[in-house]
């Protein structure tokens, strides 16, 4: 009853009406006692992370995206538990959001950079792709965990955290009676359904091309020009949440490369002329946009240094015992004891020290040099993905991830070590390191929403652990699956961008090839330009670096969000369109991402319903676009069905 008069006497989006520095009340009242964690919230919890780390592995090896998984699964937390009857069911859905959301940072950690050992001919155990992923993920939050205080509370007000916004608005509104859960359940179907006839039986094509046309082939043959685009459902929906500004910023990157590099360079020589465009993007315009990548991670360290002096001194602070009377007698103020970081920490370092040692490296003074780097990248950049997921929610975890494989490697083979085993070596040391960071900057959202909302940090903490093993031990099967099912490369549908990234940089670095420095220097003085003149440099940069069939849809999702949010002057009616074509792009994606899964299943059994020659010819290309428009009217007019709250 106190929970339900606290949230009934506050105003619609009061956390997010607050000026900064102005007192917050939480919606849990501190001295209240409500349920969360119980076996019904941890059960769900756990659900939802075996659930979404299939589809967040499947959907970031495809694209090089990784949608976040709070958003939907706060949805359907409290899709259930209106079905199910359950009353007061606020804090409970908090724990099981924050368990189930382990899943996306998990995932990221370990696709951007472990299927690089794949793809460079190496073989990756399941013990070695679980380990690195538990031992980054729990490096994220316990050294996160001492900063909780300094993003959430000293900075309330001050950081727009967009994520953990758009969650706590799903939370508050399902206890409050909100209905969502069934729009997102169909727009799951719909975009599940769509995109399983293109992966399992292939009735229409995945990705339209301009070569369809005669001019279009002729453009790309002669001028080494062609726009391709890929046709599903849940990059269509991805488009959407990212939203027109950031999918256009992309798009520049892609449109750089693809219309203006790839056609100098392939009419400059007679060795281009002769590569196709495809060909001449991945020598000259991929570097471009991996030295692009690397330089917005660093310049996100310098930018980020000061907030990491602040925070640690918070942290000293409270390791040297000084804790506030808050902190000891506030429930909504309750972290987990340093003790136990420290002891989690050094178990964590000492657990993961063996496993380089005897799963890895077997040298010991290499072991030591590897944990050496994984500890001091992972502490310098956590408050940086913390940062960059406060501020914009996303996190530059691969361009960081860019930095510690160039850094690992020369170190590495500073010390000895160089070829194959020195690819396996740096990369898993990735992989621990990119999996630090992506949990750092995702939990900082599930903090802040608890801090909102009222729950007890202490327990979202002490529960995100089960989260962290139970996302690492999925995403490690789901990529083997993939791995042996379609392999990872241009040539497959798993093209897996991020890890084709890692596995150019590190291959000449540890082989003694040639390296193209030259179009890393280009692309980190683009980087350099680009935030000078106010550009963010890390979505351009990724643009230059993934495919164009992959981001042409990012703008016409980011179009589709545009078009719905403008057509009223009605601001209220704007909103509510905004947010309900929210809930259609996750299901788009969500359902997309997990039928994906479910035809790799099939193809793995050998369960072959592809329409093969109907597949490869034209009528198939022209049938996709016609679903793709199809697809497209669906979603716009469907999202203009919104109405505005009374």
């Amino acid at each position: 009853m106190e929970q339900e008069k606290q949230l009934q006497s506050l105003p619609e989006n009061a956390y997010r009406e607050l000026k900064p520095g102005e007192e917050y009340r939480p919606m849990m009242p501190a001295g209240s006692h409500p349920k969360e964690v119980t076996p019904y919230s941890v059960t769900l919890g756990v659900l939802m992370a075996i659930i979404f780390s299939a589809a967040a592995a499947y959907l970031g090896l495809k694209i090089g995206q990784v949608f976040e998984a709070a958003i939907p699964i706060a949805i359907i937390a409290v899709g259930v538990g209106n079905v199910l009857g359950r009353k007061n069911m606020l804090g409970q859905n908090v724990i099981v959001q924050s368990i189930g959301a382990s899943s996306g940072v998990i995932v990221a950690g370990a696709i951007f950079t472990l299927p690089a050992l794949y793809i460079l001919g190496l073989e990756a155990q399941f013990y070695q792709v679980f380990l690195s992923s538990l031992f980054g993920g729990l490096l994220g939050i316990v050294l996160l965990i001492p900063f909780r205080k300094y993003f959430v509370k000293e900075m309330h007000g001050k950081y727009p955290f967009p994520e953990a916004t758009a969650t706590t608005e799903v939370l508050v509104s399902g206890e409050k009676g909100g209905n969502q859960a069934k729009l997102l359940a169909v727009a799951g179907l719909v975009g599940g359904l769509y995109d399983f006839a293109i992966n399992t039986f292939g009735l229409w094509t995945e990705q339209i091309s301009t070569r369809m046309v005669a001019f279009g082939a002729l453009c790309a043959e002669k001028f080494k020009v062609v726009l391709n685009i890929n046709t599903g459902a849940a990059v269509l929906g991805l488009g959407y949440i990212i939203g027109l500004k950031y999918a256009a910023i992309i798009a520049a990157g892609s449109a750089l490369i693809w219309f203006l590099v790839v056609p100098v360079v392939g009419s400059v020589g007679i060795e281009t002329a002769g590569m196709s465009p495809e060909q001449l993007f991945a020598a000259f315009g991929r570097p471009i946009g991996i030295g692009g990548i690397a330089m917005a991670g660093l310049i996100g360290i310098v930018r980020q240094s000061g907030i990491i002096r602040q925070a640690l001194g918070l942290a000293v602070s409270e390791l040297a015992g000084r804790k506030t009377g808050e902190q000891v007698a506030v429930r909504t103020q309750r972290d987990v004891t340093m003790k136990l970081i420290l002891t989690v920490l050094i178990a964590t370092l000492a657990a993961t020290f063996f496993f380089f040692q005897f799963g890895v490296l077997h040298n010991w003074t290499q072991t030591v040099v590897a944990l050496a780097i994984v500890f001091v990248i992972a502490f310098l950049f956590t408050t940086v993905a913390a940062n960059a997921i406060a501020i914009v929610g996303s996190n530059p975890v691969s361009g960081m991830t860019l930095m510690t494989l160039i850094l690992s490697s020369l170190v590495l083979v500073s010390v000895g070590l160089n070829g194959t085993a020195g690819m396996t070596a740096a990369l898993v040391i990735g992989g621990v390191v990119c999996t630090a960071l992506s949990m750092a900057g995702g939990f900082i959202t599930d903090l802040k929403i608890g801090y909102w909302i009222g729950t007890t940090p202490k327990k979202q903490e002490s529960w995100k652990f089960l989260g962290t093993f139970v996302s690492a031990a999925t995403v490690a099967g789901v990529m083997i699956l993939l791995n042996q099912t379609y392999g990872f490369g241009e040539d497959s549908p798993m093209v897996a961008p991020q890890a084709h990234a890692m596995a150019a940089v590190i291959q000449p670095l540890m082989e003694g090839g040639t390296t193209p420095w030259i179009l890393y220097f280009a692309g980190a003085v683009l980087a350099l330009v680009l935030t000078g003149i106010g550009v963010p440099a890390l979505p351009f940069s990724l643009g230059m670096f993934i495919p164009m069939y992959l981001n042409a849809p990012l703008v016409v999702g980011g179009l589709v969000a545009w078009l719905v949010t403008t057509r009223s002057k009605d601001a209220a009616l704007n909103k509510a369109r905004g947010d309900r074509g929210t809930l259609i792009a996750s299901g788009f994606i969500a359902g997309g991402a997990l039928m994906g899964v479910v035809s790799a299943i099939l193809k793995f059994a050998e369960v072959e319903w592809e329409l093969d020659g109907w597949a490869a010819g034209r009528g198939a290309q022209w049938l996709g676009l016609g679903m793709y428009v199809a697809i497209i009217a669906y979603f716009i007019i469907h999202t203009m069905r919104a109405r505005k709250e009374a």
